[in-house]
């Protein structure tokens, strides 16, 4: 059986080790580790390449063997996300705020590490250095449980990493990952409240859910993305229509990619024409309604393709008479992610950023910005889709709590 209490008694071992450290050895520990990565590429994209072939033999789909694949690029990335990372400030000791009470106590509010974080994730191995980086950076360690599919990825880049700190005389324990493959593991894994602080889940809606409604530890909801784009009747097309092809086709295995179109009925009949012969050069599937169908050939679309993250080439339409309607359809189907409106009329910007309930919320932009590196933030743990504790891109700060340091000179209570 594996031994999942070892690794819990580990990270909570490591976590006060790494809690000691100033932030110069994290600094200096994270650009080494991106070195390594780098220095490694070959091994990482030696292991991935069996993953890749097991996921090809098994039939995956061309979406999620998308997510899976590691490339000199992509291992790339990875590493600067983590460099980026020892640039932001180390959010661990800030003050967020010093009260003075009349008794003479000073009480400062800290920002201080969760502790011990554990994810589990599917086929994305560069969560794998993405995870470790942020929850290093913020005084956490971590416990891993990547996805079968992607398991020798996996373990190279967490060998790599370990290696690098063991270089640096850093405890290797503040990453772990388990390797068993194993589902009764997982549920096991759910329950180690002891050890573990807080659990975040990325990946589809399957996983999601099952982790929310397991787990004895508290859990960010990294939720899925079913993205909508608004087209706005005081929409530039020159705009739309490249902002609609980026969010659909640069990369549609990723939760951020744009699944739906809401179209206002003023401008379909000119912009349909035009955006589907864009949408064709990507061999994009359309679904619309019967608006949408009277004007371009298409596939009928149902409810069901409405409230649908597809991760693939296809994409529903949905025809609207205002921006409220628009708004109502948006909030009805979309999971609370990324949402963008494109418009030229500021009152209805405005309108749009208030009223849509998502975590990110776009003027003339497309939703694949929805992303820690692009906001700035280097690495990002997940896009949380919730409202409690953290919203949209976790970087550092969301990885902190905060305590109350009470400084007094003898006062007692009365």
């Amino acid at each position: 059986m594996y031994d999942l209490e070892q690794l819990g008694k580990k990270a909570v071992q490591a976590k006060y080790e790494l809690q000691r450290m100033c932030t110069e050895v994290k600094n200096n520990a994270l650009r080494k580790v991106a070195d390594a990565l780098i220095e490694n590429s070959h091994r990482i994209i030696e292991q991935n390449a069996i993953d890749l072939k097991h996921g090809e033999e098994k039939g995956m789909h061309p979406g999620l063997l998308d997510r899976l694949r590691l490339d000199e690029n992509r291992i790339q990335g990875m590493a600067e996300g983590l460099k980026q990372v020892a640039e932001l400030p180390d959010p661990v000791g800030e003050v967020l705020e010093t009260i003075e009470r009349p008794v003479g106590l000073q009480i400062e509010k800290r920002r201080v590490p969760i502790g011990v974080i554990g994810i589990i994730y599917e086929s994305r191995p560069n969560v794998t250095a993405d995870a470790f980086g942020l929850c290093f950076k913020s005084g956490n360690a971590v416990i891993l449980k990547g996805g079968s599919d992607a398991i020798f990825s996996n373990i190279a880049i967490t060998t790599v990493i370990r290696e690098a700190l063991a270089k640096e005389g850093i405890c290797e324990d503040v990453i772990q990952l388990i390797e068993s493959t194993d589902r009764s593991v997982v549920q096991e894994f759910m329950r180690m409240r002891e050890y573990v602080d807080l659990l975040i889940p990325r990946g589809g809606a399957g996983l999601i859910r099952s982790v929310v409604d397991g787990s004895t530890i508290p859990v960010i909801e990294t939720g899925t993305g079913n993205c909508h784009i608004y087209i706005d009747e005081y929409a530039d097309f020159d705009k739309a229509i490249p902002i609609i092809i980026n969010a659909k086709t640069q990369r549609i295995g990723v939760c951020n990619a744009c699944e739906s179109l809401v179209i206002h009925e003023a401008v379909s009949d000119r912009l349909l024409p035009r955006l589907a012969e864009a949408l064709k050069e990507y061999h994009v599937e359309m679904r619309g309604d019967a608006k949408v169908q009277n004007v371009i050939d298409c596939v009928p679309a149902s409810d069901e393709d409405y409230g649908t993250e597809y991760l693939d080439y296809i994409i529903s339409m949905k025809t609207v008479s205002s921006v409220d309607e628009a708004i109502m359809h948006i909030n009805r189907y979309n999971t609370k992610h990324s949402e963008a409106i494109i418009t030229e009329n500021a009152e209805n910007a405005e309108k749009f950023l208030r009223e849509v309930d998502a975590a990110c919320v776009y003027v003339n932009a497309s939703t694949r910005f929805t992303d820690g590196f692009e906001f700035g933030f280097g690495a990002e743990i997940g896009i949380s889709t919730q409202k409690i504790h953290a919203r949209g891109p976790m970087g550092l700060r969301e990885l902190t709590s905060y305590k109350y340091a009470i400084t007094g000179d003898g006062q007692i209570r009365k």
